[in-house]
């Protein structure tokens, strides 16, 4: 449970104590990092392990010999000793079960003097983030992607209209798919509307139903999406294309929680929570009198922005992986080191789905085990608009080894220079046998 010396302090004693009581993975560790003592909820996480007592955090959470913010990640304790409270993050912790995101709350403790001497750190998983978003292509470990996993962690308990923004092909259906299944309305329905399917003459009658009799062919009764959805998450994907005569309908459904069905006079209560997503500018929309300012601001409420997959660096061969397994059709493929260069630096302006695309192709085209770069489509051939054609992870030089051993700034700026992340940079480092 602890080390010896907590056995000679009664205060830590009373402390350790008290973590035994509490069903959640708690650890105690000191301002350096090292880990005091583990309650029996965090060592049941461990079974297999040698004991983390005496060891550093984040040499037993991320298997790294330097700490968290020293290898491109936040680090909360670093975070608490600036801010001198509470802090809290999304980490992608290695546990014995494979890797997980788990909620991270550190909370400082103070001697007599006021300074801060202790941590106490809770480690809560997100249910299903390891299995289900796995199994459906939400993985990441780039800084922008754990960042937008945060605010998925942050936003999924409350019952606040999330707005999911970004480029087509980022995945925005899987993220709020995501939040529904850590919300408290997980084991009710998810419902998802396609926005840019429905023709305006059937929009009302698809969102809210109608009654038999309500228009031509309306032969009967129509349940509608929102009704459908009842105490669980109604998906509106693409609501940039939603029609001025149907905003000011949806509009009522956010403020009063009520609704009719086409052609009832009887008011009808949802209870449902609302996801919308866009990859259109909905701001510009409101300027421009296409989108109703009213709506945008309580659809808004708590927007959360999708990164492009060009953005995302390393994460490309951790999607290809887990795409390739899927789109293979039973065959055990794997990608050479010519096809694998070439992924990670074209620019993806379909982002995760064009990956998809390619990879399937890939496949076909594939007679053997290994997908060569002959398999992937010749650069010039693959049509991009210029605003996309961006590299955001720049390979390394050839000479990387003798350009990081002689470089005079901070890895940081190392980082920069090479358009690396500070995490990619490190993990390069290692690998070159630097660290």
């Amino acid at each position: 449970m602890a080390d010896n010396n907590v056995a000679d302090s009664p205060q830590l004693s009373e402390l350790v104590s008290f973590l035994q009581t509490l069903p959640e993975p708690h650890i105690l560790c000191d301002r350096n990092y090292r880990i005091i003592a583990a309650n029996d909820a965090y060592r049941a996480n461990w079974l297999d392990q040698q004991d983390v007592v005496g060891r550093k955090c984040y040499e037993v959470s991320h298997r790294y010999d330097v700490p968290c913010d020293q290898a491109g990640e936040f680090c909360p304790l670093q975070r608490s000793l600036r801010s001198g409270q509470r802090e809290r993050v999304l980490h992608l912790h290695h546990t014995p079960r494979g890797e997980s995101f788990e909620n991270i709350e550190l909370s400082p403790i103070r001697d007599a003097s006021g300074e801060i001497v202790y941590y106490i750190e809770k480690l809560e998983p997100l249910p299903g983030a390891r299995s289900q978003a796995h199994a459906q292509g939400l993985i990441g470990r780039s800084p922008a992607f754990v960042r937008m996993m945060e605010m998925v962690a942050r936003v999924a308990p409350s019952d606040a209209a999330v707005l999911l923004q970004g480029e087509s092909g980022t995945g925005k259906e899987l993220v709020a798919g995501a939040i529904h299944r850590i919300s408290k309305r997980a084991d009710q329905p998810f419902v998802a509307v396609d926005c840019s399917g429905l023709p305006e003459t059937l929009f009302e009658s698809e969102l809210f139903g109608h009654e038999r009799g309500a228009f031509t062919g309306a032969t009967a009764r129509k349940t509608g999406l929102v009704e459908a959805a009842a105490g669980g998450t109604l998906f509106l994907d693409e609501v940039g294309d939603i029609p001025l005569s149907i905003q000011v309908k949806l509009l009522r459904l956010l403020e009063t929680g009520t609704y009719r069905r086409v052609g009832s006079p009887e008011l009808r209560k949802a209870e449902i929570r609302i996801i919308s997503a866009t990859h259109r500018p909905l701001a510009e929309m409101v300027e421009t009198g296409s989108f109703r300012q009213d709506l945008f601001y309580r659809l808004n409420i708590f927007p959360i922005f999708l990164p492009p997959l060009r953005e995302r660096g390393d994460d490309v061969l951790l999607l290809a992986e887990a795409l390739l397994a899927r789109v293979a059709g039973g065959r055990k493929l794997t990608l050479s080191a010519a096809a694998q260069a070439w992924l990670v630096g074209y620019p993806y302006p379909g982002n995760v789905r064009e990956l998809r695309n390619l990879l399937e192709r890939a496949c076909l085209l594939c007679d053997g085990d290994e997908i060569q770069r002959e398999h992937l489509p010749a650069s010039e051939n693959v049509e991009f608009s210029r605003s996309t054609a961006i590299f955001a992870q720049k390979p390394p030089p050839p000479d990387f080894a003798t350009l990081a051993r002689n470089f005079k700034g901070s890895r940081k700026a190392l980082a920069q220079q090479l358009g690396l992340s500070e995490r990619t940079l490190y993990r390069r480092l290692k690998m070159a046998g630097l660290l």
